[in-house]
């Protein structure tokens, strides 16, 4: 394995002022919502404006949207103050309405996908690399994110009916797969895919995945459709048969000294997306020499200590990853399509948002929720946000 990196996005265009016009535009729209108003509120119905498209944006009709348990933290207030109102969603798919004057790869029609970011600085390094998620002055998010191109408003996210995003932060969705099960690959499928392509896995590699929740279903599959053999690690007996059917070669119970013993030195590259605190040192000792793990769980408390003799016994690497750029996440689009991946989603509904929160905190869900916005209601006459 070899650490690789993916092409950079078309980001040279020139960045027209925020003002610039779109001729004929029209109004924004009203956008049907759910989300937050406090942190102790649940998701309540909710109506934005949306802004008219500029020179450079693409309105979106939006279809479907993934829940990820990052939207619960978000809305709640666990991962620091939020500005309420608040629309969380950050896995959007839906087909394009309205482009603006200056929009050339997208059309009215099309399908397209938003993930986790809608803007970044589009000038340092990062940005120029390809990896606008590390962007050295700030990504924006989503949701929750300041935009600073359009007036310093609080960005809204995808539990809403339609959206307005810079061109340059589309994706196109492949014509083959399901477009609810493609909206979760733009936070989990790209997440997991991201370290992946980092490591350049192939064919005769070992990879090991710790968690078989969304993240984890999703390092599997593209695993798996990468050549490599998976062994999946699970503290549950209950998910063996869910991890086999799943394609894994081999699953080792976490908690069993001798089968985490009988893994010593059996594994090129780790993928971790558990989300709760968790020794880790059990699993450097299943790495080969010149192993990796990759954390992708972001556990809310501190992690037990990690004993630096265990990395350098043989030369491991311990890293993170987060999400991926556009560039990449387009690859992994297209890298699914080849190989005919998504999602294992359970749709809801509109009125159906807070209870699978409460299933999602529960771990009762197989493996990711998807909102069907047909459900929302319709907009107010007057915006929330």
């Amino acid at each position: 394995m070899t650490p690789g990196r993916p092409v950079p996005p078309p980001l040279a265009r020139p960045v027209l002022p925020a003002d610039t016009p779109v001729p004929d535009s029209g109004a924004g729209l009203m956008a049907a919502a759910y989300g937050a108003v406090s942190a102790e509120s649940g998701l309540v119905p909710l109506t934005l404006a949306r802004r008219a498209p500029k020179a450079d944006d693409v309105e979106i009709a939006i279809e479907f949207c993934g829940l990820c348990h990052s939207d619960v933290h978000a809305t709640r207030g666990e991962w620091g103050a939020q500005n309420y109102p608040l629309v969380p969603g950050h896995e959007i798919v839906g087909t394009v309405n309205r482009v603006g004057s200056a929009v050339e790869d997208f059309a009215p029609g099309d399908r397209v996908g938003v993930g986790c970011m809608v803007d970044s600085c589009r000038e340092c390094d990062s940005c120029l690399e390809g990896l606008e998620q590390y962007c050295e002055n700030g990504m924006t998010g989503t949701y929750g994110g300041k935009d600073s191109r359009n007036g310093g408003a609080i960005t809204q996210g995808g539990y809403s009916s339609s959206v307005v995003v810079d061109s340059r932060y589309v994706v196109r969705v492949p014509a083959n797969l399901d477009p609810a099960a493609v909206a979760p690959l733009l936070c989990a499928g790209v997440t997991t895919f991201s370290p992946l392509r980092h490591f350049d896995v192939e064919e005769g590699d070992v990879v090991g995945v710790v968690g078989l929740g969304g993240l984890g279903h999703m390092a599997v599959k593209l695993a798996k459709a990468m050549g490599a053999a998976v062994k999946v690690f699970t503290t549950s007996e209950a998910k063996v048969p869910a991890a086999l059917e799943l394609g894994a070669d081999e699953v080792i119970l976490s908690r069993d000294e001798d089968a985490m013993a009988a893994a010593n030195r059996s594994i090129d590259l780790i993928i971790d997306t558990v989300a709760a605190p968790h020794d880790l040192n059990p699993y450097f000792r299943t790495l080969r020499v010149d192993g990796a793990l990759f954390q992708l769980g972001l556990p809310a408390e501190a992690m037990p200590p990690v004993n630096p003799r265990s990395l350098m016994r043989r030369r491991l690497a311990y890293s993170g990853s987060m999400i991926g750029g556009i560039a990449e996440t387009q690859e992994m689009l297209d890298f699914c399509a080849e190989h005919n991946l998504m999602a294992d989603i359970e749709m809801v509904s509109a009125d159906q948002l807070n209870e699978a929160y409460r299933r999602m905190v529960a771990g009762d869900v197989k493996y990711r929720f998807v909102l069907d916005t047909s459900t929302l209601q319709a907009p107010a006459e007057e915006a929330d946000a």
